[in-house]
């Protein structure tokens, strides 16, 4: 089975991409094609942190970056590697171009095709629905992922775009005074991880919430050693049983969604090379 890297990095989701390579793997057999996915790279310090990642991986590098010196950055750097690296739609891009006079617009647009992996979708947005905080536990070994952290650690809001790109996810808030079933210790298909938070943010992003259902700002919710309890408990949990962690205090939900997605694959791949 001949083994590549495939580097898909867009300044956008990058679902079109995705499906770009998915589409064309798909023409080839017996190819272990190990995708490492890069959305929302918008920075050349971004994309700096990337190359790095791609020269310890080297492979075909797919494209689509409406930023032309961020462009020409990533081309320069692929060359320099020697790397093979394709603007996924240029060429579509050209030919209309060419035949409607009009140059292409800063976004691409995209269009969902009702195809199997859009039905997979469908599936996973309604397993996640019916599995938010905490619900359904009796189900988890079904999930692709389940996320865990303290409450406003942005575990909704990741679950649902996990669940947008075809993960089945489910989540689960922790409190120190009502520990999660016991069934989350022993799950053996779904990538469990750990969401975090700095305390300060935490307090921040909590207090907003208060205010916005006309509560008072200042309960045990928001109390600075209730917070600092609160997350010592979520983090001893995490490392007890070897969890990755991923911190919420800077990334956004598309930051977070990628990292989680890069955790998925490496198991992937891990469990695929033990066998």
């Amino acid at each position: 089975m001949a083994r590549i890297h495939l580097h898909l990095l867009s300044d956008s989701t990058g679902e079109t991409l995705e499906n770009i390579a998915k589409a064309s793997i798909g023409l080839f057999e017996n190819v272990d094609a190990i995708r490492h996915f890069w959305p929302m790279v918008r920075s050349e310090v971004h994309l700096d942190r990337i190359m790095e990642e791609i020269s310890a991986n080297p492979g075909l590098v797919l494209f689509t970056l409406t930023n032309h010196p961020l462009r020409k950055r990533l081309e320069t750097r692929c060359r320099a590697l020697g790397l093979p690296h394709v603007a996924a739609l240029d060429s579509v891009a050209d030919a209309l171009s060419n035949i409607l006079g009009q140059e292409t617009r800063t976004r691409p647009g995209r269009k969902h095709v009702l195809d199997e992996a859009y039905f997979a979708r469908i599936e996973a947005i309604q397993f996640t629905i019916a599995h938010d905080d905490g619900v359904g536990h009796e189900n988890w070994e079904e999930a692709d992922i389940v996320l865990a952290g303290v409450s406003r650690a942005s575990k909704t809001p990741t679950s649902i775009y996990l669940a947008n790109r075809g993960y089945k996810t489910a989540n689960i808030p922790l409190v120190p005074e009502s520990p999660p079933p016991r069934s989350l210790y022993s799950l053996k298909h779904p990538l469990v991880v750990g969401l975090t938070v700095g305390p300060e943010r935490l307090i921040q992003i909590r207090r907003n919430r208060l205010l916005s259902l006309n509560q008072t700002p200042e309960t045990a919710y928001v109390d600075n050693d209730k917070v600092q309890e609160e997350l010592s408990f979520a983090r001893r949990m995490f490392a007890d049983n070897g969890w990755p962690v991923i911190d919420m205090t800077r990334r956004s939900i598309e930051e977070a969604a990628a990292a989680i997605i890069n955790l998925f694959n490496d198991r992937e791949l891990a469990e695929g090379d033990a066998l």
